[in-house]
């Protein structure tokens, strides 16, 4: 009896001990750890595009509101400051039409920003680095539009990029 007790005993502990050090859930970088209030002011745009620095800041809002790492609050409550600045917006064609390669059938659409994470109390930068992402569009007869949905869809994958670099650390 006591054997069978010995060995579950050893079985337990060999089964808890397996995974030390290891926790479920986010694990931010060691720098930004102690952050938990986040305050996210309009992306600046430095292109041409109209609207698209709202665009890109809410969707990185709503992505750190759904990895859950931050509290997105206003700039007087918030520990850190997360500034960024659309920097690029590049076009590049992606397919052609078949029977003229110099019109565009399919086009592969760039965004590209910088950003900081500031301390609200010295200013000082804590984290920086850049973001950037890719979508692609099947062009149609109405051109403007296809853009606009890729940069739409740009802008989500660059918040999601941006979101799990600030709290995962990669």
């Amino acid at each position: 009896m006591t054997t069978r007790f010995t060995l579950l005993a050893l079985n337990l502990c060999l089964l808890f001990t397996g995974c030390a050090g290891y926790h479920l859930g986010g694990q931010k970088p060691k720098h930004l750890a102690g952050i938990t209030k986040l305050a996210v002011p309009t992306f600046e745009n430095l292109t041409l595009e109209p609207r698209l620095a709202s665009v890109v800041t809410n969707a990185l809002i709503k992505q750190i509101q759904i990895d859950g790492s931050y509290q997105i609050v206003p700039k007087d409550q918030a520990e850190a400051v997360l500034e960024g600045s659309i920097n690029r917006v590049d076009r590049t064609q992606f397919r052609s039409a078949r029977g003229n390669v110099l019109r565009s059938s399919q086009l592969q659409m760039r965004l590209t920003c910088g950003f900081v994470i500031r301390d609200t109390g010295n200013g000082m930068a804590i984290h920086s680095g850049n973001a950037s992402a890719n979508s692609y569009v099947i062009l149609d007869t109405n051109v403007q539009n296809s853009e606009a949905q890729a940069l739409d869809d740009a802008a989500q994958r660059l918040a999601a990029n941006l979101a799990v670099e600030i709290s995962e650390g990669w």
